[in-house]
């Protein structure tokens, strides 16, 4: 078997990762599998752990992706401003995926939720917008955010 490109391996990773931030975002964190992503790219489970030997390596390479689709929907020039556009992204798909991957990720042993980007720099931009307020304000959009996921409450306690 001929040797193949760093262009056709940089290709064959992109084209891992690209499936593996769909899945993740339309199937969960859980559901997403060596098995699923075969069955989507064509490349087959060895050839996929070979490039990302553990799970949670996909994580490690898309975070800084996952936390750019997860704050660019969020406008952090006032509190209202925070509450309104986390209430409206709380309805779209893709952010309803990023939360909900933050909370299976929280009991996990392998991944340091310190490095969770999206939940981390939507906190830190709401304390350099509106210091320590913004940042309570984050945290209090991420607890009732799991209360509306949960079904626990109706979409209103988001204010």
């Amino acid at each position: 078997m001929a040797k193949r490109s760093k262009v056709q391996t940089k290709q064959t990773v992109q084209q891992i990762l690209d499936e593996a931030m769909k899945q993740i975002l339309e199937l969960g964190y859980d559901s997403m599998s060596y098995s699923t992503l075969s069955d989507a790219t064509g490349i087959s489970r060895t050839g996929i752990s070979h490039h990302f030997p553990r799970k949670v390596d996909f994580l490690t390479r898309l975070d800084n992706r996952i936390a750019d689709i997860f704050i660019e929907r969020l406008d952090f020039s006032s509190v209202q401003s925070l509450q309104s556009t986390w209430k409206e992204s709380l309805t779209q798909a893709n952010f309803r995926a990023i939360i909900r991957l933050f909370f299976s990720l929280c009991g996990s042993q392998q991944v340091n939720l310190n490095r969770y980007q999206a939940i981390s720099l939507a906190s830190e931009t709401a304390f350099q917008k509106m210091g320590d307020q913004g940042r309570l304000l984050v945290n209090a959009l991420v607890g009732q955010s799991a209360l509306v996921l949960c079904g626990v409450v109706e979409g209103d306690v988001l204010g």
